[in-house]
């Protein structure tokens, strides 16, 4: 994707970075966020620009997207953070099934479904075109998913319409509306649950008038809301998700998952470092995979793992730490981000729980994550091996974790650094 990573070839040549990177990070740690959702994900931000603009104005030197199965948006992503001095980071999210974990009712990072498992791809440059492999595996994602997005949507028309609200909306429709949205072609589009949800509250708001909606909608989702919620865009769109389209719920379809396995070939295919989602105490109790952090380290070691993230706005300091801190000391990169895939504007700059501050012990930690990531996706541009090669193998270059994390980390920085000498912007 030369477009895209002509940037990053523009910075210097792996040699001549190596030499410059030193092993001592930046202090104070800068302000840094390795996942968000971008449009057409479902995305509080309105645009690509919207949320670069915004990371600006929070004083962020980088920002690493984390879209589902559809990467043209980077890039915009590309065009808009160089132009704007803000350092990016291309990544994805897949969504996978253990079904040994499964069927031992084991959770692993889903907070109710045992076995589900998400896993996040960061650093990845192999993505425009994919290989034939990845091609494959993300066509067989994307199947699934609009397959099920079709017959949900199916569901809940006839739902409405046997409730006498007819909406006439079917999931072509739906794309339809994204896509104009977001000025994106339509194949670009992955429907998510909140898609259909958005889709759905802004129907019955024109066919339902003002001031009449909680005494229409509350008897027929069976719901006790607060006054207000049925009347509000965002309260009405997680009641319908709620009330309808979660397992049990009239309008529920089952997921249709690929194997954890196949996820982690797709990440390698892409190029990318493996990274496992956390989730500690977003969760009460802990999910049985993650209940103590020193287990929780091994087994990802096991699995050949490298790298963790956090969206430490769920956590609260105490717990973020313990989990972080456990984890690197295991050998294992720790980065951070916040998702911002729902309407709710949080800031860019991650916190804790309840807005509680990140600690400087925290910041360092997860500066350090995101230069692995940007040494990694700078040396993949090269045609080098980063802190992984394509089977998720640590590079061999450095001879245990500790050094590995830390030499990595010094290139990133070393590259990250000069991006924004060359391109300024407002945080240098």
């Amino acid at each position: 994707m030369e477009d895209v990573l002509s940037f990053l070839r523009s910075l210097g040549e792996p040699d001549e970075i190596i030499r410059q990177a030193v092993p001592d990070l930046t202090h104070p740690a800068p302000v840094v966020n390795t996942h968000v959702h971008l449009p057409p994900n479902f995305s509080a931000f309105e645009s690509v620009r919207h949320a670069i603009e915004k990371a600006c104005q929070e004083g962020l030197w980088v920002i690493g997207a984390g879209n589902y199965y559809d990467y043209r948006i980077y890039k915009d992503l590309c065009k808009v953070a160089t132009r704007l001095g803000v350092f990016p980071l291309f990544g994805t999210e897949i969504i996978a099934m253990q079904e040994d974990l499964r069927d031992a009712a084991v959770r692993v990072n889903d907070p109710v479904n045992p076995g589900k498992t998400y896993i996040c791809g960061k650093g990845i440059t192999r993505f425009d075109p994919p290989s034939p492999k990845a091609k494959a595996l993300l066509d067989l994602i994307r199947s699934n998913d609009a397959s099920r997005a079709e017959q949900m949507t199916a569901r809940l028309d006839r739902f409405w319409s046997s409730n006498g609200l007819a909406t006439g909306l079917d999931a072509a429709t739906i794309i339809k509306q994204v896509a104009t949205r977001y000025g994106c072609p339509e194949d670009a589009v992955v429907l998510q649950e909140r898609h259909l949800a958005m889709a759905f509250q802004q129907r019955l708001f024109e066919i339902i008038p003002e001031g009449r909606r909680s005494k229409v909608l509350g008897p027929i989702l069976s719901c006790q809301c607060e006054p207000g919620l049925l009347e509000d865009p965002v309260g009405l769109q997680e009641q319908l998700r709620t009330s309808l389209m979660k397992a049990g719920r009239p309008c529920f379809v089952a997921e249709q998952y690929i194997s954890l396995g196949q996820a982690r070939q797709l990440i390698g295919e892409l190029g990318g470092i493996e990274c496992y989602p956390v989730v500690a105490d977003m969760v009460s109790p802990h999910c049985e995979f993650e209940l103590d952090v020193h287990r929780l380290a091994e087994r990802l070691r096991q699995m050949g793992l490298t790298m963790v993230e956090f969206i430490s706005v769920r956590n609260s300091p105490q717990v973020l730490t313990e989990y972080a801190v456990g984890l690197r000391k295991a050998g294992l990169a720790v980065s951070n981000g916040t998702e911002h895939n729902t309407l709710q504007m949080l800031p860019l700059a991650p916190s804790c729980k309840g807005g509680l501050a990140l600690s400087e012990e925290l910041k360092q930690l997860f500066w350090e994550g995101a230069c692995v990531i940007a040494g990694h996706q700078y040396l993949a541009a090269h045609g080098q091996v980063g802190f992984v090669d394509q089977d998720g193998r640590p590079n061999q270059r450095w001879s245990d974790p500790d050094r590995g994390i830390r030499s990595i980390a010094a290139i990133g920085q070393e590259v990250i650094h000069r991006f924004l000498d060359r391109y300024g912007g407002v945080n240098h």
